[in-house]
């Protein structure tokens, strides 16, 4: 049995960040909370016990980590996406 402490969503928000560059954006354009949004980064962060992003007044970059991380996460979402 596996103890991932994480779901597709917090992947599919992480994912989103990254592409729009902001917490914001990210939760309009998946129909959520700008607190949702920081909520799941903040909780796949303490799962993989990374910094995946640097966060500053209204910007966002994804650090080292979070941009080697970026390529699994949507190579994981596609896998999904053809579950379906």
């Amino acid at each position: 049995m596996s103890a991932i402490k994480f779901t597709l969503k917090h992947i599919e928000a992480f994912a989103a960040v990254a592409d729009f560059g902001s917490f914001r954006r990210a939760a309009s354009h998946l129909n959520t909370s700008q607190p949702n949004i920081s909520s799941r980064i903040a909780q796949l962060e303490a799962v993989l016990g990374v910094t995946l992003m640097d966060r500053d007044a209204g910007s966002v970059r994804l650090t080292a980590k979070g941009r080697d991380l970026l390529v699994s996460a949507r190579r994981l979402m596609g896998a999904a996406e053809a579950f379906v």
